[in-house]
């Protein structure tokens, strides 16, 4: 993978590079957006915190209802005029929330974060297909790593900014930088230059035909339903632990609001020294080790966490956060590759569609069965059975191809 396709004195960009500086635009405009929301709806619209559940539900439920008809366009139409068309969607939706928190208006914002969220998601099939045709397959893991580095510094930073621009700007701020960053990253996006065509007439089945296409490719390859089934197990984890950590860390850990929000920031820092490493890691590990280390890793961190109350306190729960964050953001990078390589072009948006889904499915489950266990078994409960679902996902891919995969797979 190089930064320049073109000799001479001023060598242009490459393609992937816009495609990285565009997904980062994108990453920080939804990242801002989705800090931006439970601000302006308590400060600005005096909401309470039923109404700002429903706006952050309406925001995420994107992801569960726009994930497979967007798969099927993505593999249907040209890949440059989907990613315009998505950008163009998150640009106006922000603008468009803006406008709703000067107006007061609750519905339009909880249309316009719906919509916002949606161009993202349409734009994160488009750029998951789009990578494996701007590098060559020996750097796909190193581009991946790439863009992950940028999801997780947006995630980082997102709230940390908007809580300065509403604290010392308006309670208005983060909109405006929103919609700010999706005009640049639709300004990126215009510039890319990519050879895709529409898939012919013949090779499009209905709808809901095409959609269970990409659900039966997933079953049906051994390393695809592996890493499927240990997302879904790894993510209900996860919300879980989320859903109880705050009450677990003021009752069990001695701690306080700061020092609990401290702990789980550590999370975001393992996130990114993961993907800044990844590509000197993967270039001298196996991948088997790499989707053995991620899982494995998360069931460690449980089990520190399990112990904190015991031993070390907040802050063996902020090193087990962290450790949550590195391992699985290097399996989530080599993951991504392996799906990009097993996976035909054709079927490229419906697959990751497909795992989209069932990952996002199964986190509201989680954060309720995470919630209603440390209501009448107590929280001490409620970090076991997180311990538990971590521990089944290590099971999964120990139990799977992914332990033995020494090698990067063949390309479909």
């Amino acid at each position: 993978m190089t930064d320049t396709t073109e000799t001479g004195a001023a060598a242009a960009p490459s393609p992937f590079t816009r495609l990285l500086a565009t997904a980062g635009f994108v990453q920080f405009a939804d990242q801002i957006a989705l800090a931006a929301l439970p601000i302006t709806a308590v400060l600005a619209l005096g909401a309470g915190p039923g109404l700002v559940g429903a706006l952050v539900a309406a925001q995420t439920a994107a992801w569960l209802i726009v994930s497979l008809p967007a798969g099927v366009i993505v593999d249907r139409m040209p890949k440059k005029r989907v990613l315009k068309a998505a950008l163009t969607i998150s640009l106006l939706a922000a603008t468009s929330a803006m406008i709703a928190a000067v107006w007061a208006s609750v519905a339009l914002l909880a249309i316009a974060a719906f919509l916002a969220a949606a161009g993202t998601v349409t734009f994160v099939l488009v750029q998951i297909g789009l990578i494996p045709k701007l590098v060559t397959p020996d750097v796909l893991p190193r581009a991946n790593a790439r863009i992950e580095l940028a999801r997780a510094s947006a995630s980082a930073a997102a709230p940390f900014i908007v809580g300065q621009l509403a604290t010392h700007v308006s309670p208005l701020a983060g909109y405006p930088l929103a919609a700010l960053l999706a005009l640049a990253a639709l300004a990126c996006a215009m510039t890319i230059r990519i050879d895709d065509e529409a898939a012919p007439a013949a090779a499009k089945p209905p709808v809901l035909k095409a959609i269970a296409e990409g659900a039966r490719f997933v079953l049906a390859d051994p390393l695809l339903r592996a890493i499927g089934l240990c997302a879904v197990f790894w993510n209900f984890a996860f919300v879980a632990l989320l859903a109880v950590f705050i009450p677990f860390a003021l009752t069990r850990l001695g701690t306080d609001a700061a020092g609990a929000g401290l702990a789980q920031g550590i999370n975001g820092l393992g996130m990114i020294l993961a993907a800044a490493v990844a590509p000197a890691i993967f270039a001298r590990v196996e991948p088997r080790a790499i989707l053995l280390f991620g899982p494995v890793s998360s069931a460690l961190g449980a089990v520190m966490m399990v112990l904190a109350p015991s031993f070390g306190g907040i802050v063996l729960a902020a090193l087990a956060f962290g450790i949550i964050g590195f391992g699985p953001m290097l399996w989530l990078v080599m993951q991504t590759s392996v799906r990009q390589i097993v996976t035909p072009p054709a079927l490229m948006g419906r697959v990751t569609a497909t795992i989209q889904v069932a990952i996002y499915g199964v986190r509201p489950i989680g954060a309720l069965a995470g919630g209603l266990v440390g209501q009448y078994a107590g929280l001490d409960a409620a970090v076991v059975m997180v311990a538990a679902a971590f521990a089944a996902s290590a099971l999964v891919s120990l139990a799977s191809p992914l332990a033995r995969l020494k090698q990067m797979p063949a390309a479909a």
